[in-house]
């Protein structure tokens, strides 16, 4: 039994010291070996390196190597310890607890094998090539700079209403988070579904479709179909906008939401918003505090209670989605309120305890056009994100008129919302007054033009004809709609 925690000391008790001394060597060497690297290796470089596949492999066979060496040497200390010296009866005891130890000690071995088998397979299925024909393969980051100069990476996170019983995407949750890759610091800025009037980059085929805006007739039930939320349905289903080329509507959306913001978007990720749900699951639940009674359901015939208390994943959804006696807006704020509860509750611990199950419900949960490589450096500068200052913008009344929106507004206080981030000490408050630069100035942290052509900041000249009502703007009316990323979600969540 205390070989199968120091390999050796059973060869040493039945007198094989060489045989035993090589094999505890060799063990606290392994042991050291593990506690450099672990004492000197940056935790995030550790874990970005475990997302490559070559790694991934190295651990699967290695752990296999392992597993099967302490079983032979379970089985090789038993019999160098003589059993034959016992009567039957001990030799039957002994052999059997041998057995069964030689067993116990495969078993991590096994797991690990198994977790990284199964984690290898989550990364293949969500981090999958192109699948645009005109879209080449990603390049191959460079280690000395994988930011190919940007100061500020920007990432649209999408949650989807895909359904078996429905056609096509309404990306119902939009929010873009532009994080500053040397210290981490991140604003979330979230746009409403139903942002009207939405324009597109000019020269761009739906730009050239839509030149006064995104405008469709009615539906028949009197319902709007050309809300921000349909632009990716839109421009998937008509590929002849694109020359017969398919799936554009993802490409489209970034594009128009960087557009309306004055960024470069580099990826997106779409969340299925009911395998959200399985994930949260899968981290055992989220805690937040509900501020009131949450009512969903098409009849009403759901509730989520308030109070402070951990929410399993359907509820967490429900709470975050419903809209009944509710608005679009309140919405926007519980969803940056679960975002917010999973950045602060999902720690490593957490992820590694229950690794398999979150590795499946991620499977089926998420899409993108993140290349995996860049996952060894985008992993290290999401533990910089968790550890950082993430603040939020909500474009939503009284900011901004959802039915007539000022495209000049938006895009100074997104400006200015990044430049307050990248301070090195930000201030407690930013001023939530349009930047007193020209609206047509990119930001510093804004990528270069080499990488894609940044938009300009002012709007194109169609919307200047947006018979938007001129409002006062937040400075004047002494409101900030920078806030933290919890702010308003109760003391349960991050600050």
């Amino acid at each position: 039994m205390l070989a199968a925690l120091a390999p050796g000391a059973a060869h040493l008790r039945a007198g094989r010291r060489r045989t035993g001394l090589v094999l505890l060597s060799c063990y606290a060497a392994m042991l050291l070996a593990v506690l450099a690297v672990a004492l000197t290796s940056d935790l995030g470089t550790l874990l970005g390196s475990a997302t490559q596949n070559s790694w991934i492999i190295a651990v699967m066979i290695g752990t296999g190597v392992l597993g099967a060496a302490w079983f032979v040497l379970i089985v090789h200390s038993f019999v160098m310890l003589r059993p034959g010296r016992l009567g039957p009866a001990g030799q039957a005891l002994t052999g059997t607890l041998a057995g069964l130890l030689a067993v116990v000690v495969v078993v991590p071995f096994g797991y690990a094998a198994h977790s990284a088998n199964t984690y290898r397979q989550a990364l293949d299925h969500i981090f999958q090539p192109p699948e645009l024909a005109d879209q080449p393969p990603a390049p191959e980051p460079e280690p000395e700079d994988p930011w190919a100069g940007r100061e500020r990476v920007n990432i649209l996170l999408l949650g989807g209403d895909a359904d078996d019983n429905r056609t096509g995407v309404r990306t119902d949750s939009m929010h873009l988070a532009s994080i500053d890759v040397r210290s981490g610091n991140t604003v979330l800025f979230s746009l409403p579904r139903n942002l009207e009037d939405v324009r597109f980059r000019p020269g761009t085929p739906m730009a050239r479709r839509f030149p006064g805006g995104f405008d469709l007739p009615k539906d028949a039930g009197g319902g709007s179909s050309d809300l921000l939320n349909s632009v990716w349905e839109y421009a998937d289903a008509h590929p002849e906008l694109f020359d017969g080329r398919q799936h554009q509507g993802p490409k489209v959306l970034m594009d128009t939401i960087g557009y309306t913001l004055g960024l470069d978007v580099d990826w997106y990720a779409l969340v299925n918003m009911w395998g959200f749900a399985r994930l949260i699951d899968a981290i055992g639940g989220i805690t937040i505090t509900v501020e009131q009674d949450v009512v969903f359901g098409k009849y009403n015939e759901g509730l989520v209670k308030a109070g402070t208390r951990r929410l399993k994943g359907a509820d967490a959804m429900w709470y975050a989605r419903s809209r009944t006696f509710s608005d679009d807006y309140t919405r926007m704020r519980r969803q940056r309120c679960v975002i917010g509860a999973l950045l602060d509750q999902a720690d490593p611990a957490t992820i590694l305890t229950r690794f398999n199950q979150v590795a499946r419900a991620t499977k089926n949960l998420i899409r993108t056009d993140i290349p995996q490589p860049m996952l060894q450096h985008l992993v290290p500068l999401a533990l910089k994100v968790k550890n950082a200052e993430v603040t939020s913008l909500q474009f939503v009344p009284p900011l901004i008129n959802t039915g007539y929106p000022d495209w000049d507004e938006i895009r100074s206080l997104a400006q200015k919302a990044i430049r307050e981030s990248s301070r090195p000490e930000r201030p407690v408050a930013a001023s939530a007054s349009p930047s007193a630069a020209p609206a047509s100035a990119s930001p510093s942290a804004s990528p270069p033009a080499s990488l894609s052509a940044s938009p300009s900041a002012s709007p194109p000249a169609s919307s200047s004809k947006t018979p938007a009502p001129k409002k006062k703007s937040a400075k004047q009316d002494g409101d900030d709609p920078v806030q933290g990323l919890t702010q308003g979600c109760g003391p349960s969540t991050r600050s």
